[in-house]
């Protein structure tokens, strides 16, 4: 990222770094889909994909490590519904088996660390509002 704007948490996620590596992938592989799928495949694959960034993004704003967890699970159903389009996209013979897997490999990848974040927050029971500096009364 550029060093002259802030670099928020969910930017130094490694899960939210892989994530946007995919969807950029996403984006480029479903340029060569048929136009008719624009609409359709195209469209629901690259929300999924682009869901799981956001996802991310949307929960490290939020105040409790629950309601980020919530989040995070978010992103998680969205990498699987993404395996789903990524499934039908093979089947249709809209991409390679050698695309299909390489997609699957790097779901997988993001799958695994969506999980462990989302252990990490649920296991914490801490919040933002705890490090706040309190008035001395």
């Amino acid at each position: 990222m550029d060093n002259e704007f802030y670099t928020y948490s969910f930017e130094k996620l490694e899960v939210w770094q892989a994530a946007r590596k995919f969807k950029k992938t996403v984006y480029q592989v479903t340029g060569n889909f048929p136009k008719e799928e624009l609409f359709g495949l195209t469209s629901q694959i690259r929300r999924s994909a682009g869901s799981i960034t956001s996802n991310l993004a949307e929960g490290s704003g939020r105040a409790s490590d629950k309601d980020k967890a919530h989040f995070t699970n978010m992103a998680y159903t969205s990498a699987l519904e993404t395996i789903d389009h990524v499934i039908t996209a093979l089947d249709m013979n809209f991409i390679s088996k050698e695309t299909y897997i390489d997609s699957r490999k790097s779901l997988d990848e993001i799958i695994n660390k969506l999980n462990s974040l989302y252990k990490y927050q649920i296991g914490r029971k801490s919040n933002l509002k705890d490090f706040i500096p309190r008035k001395e009364e």
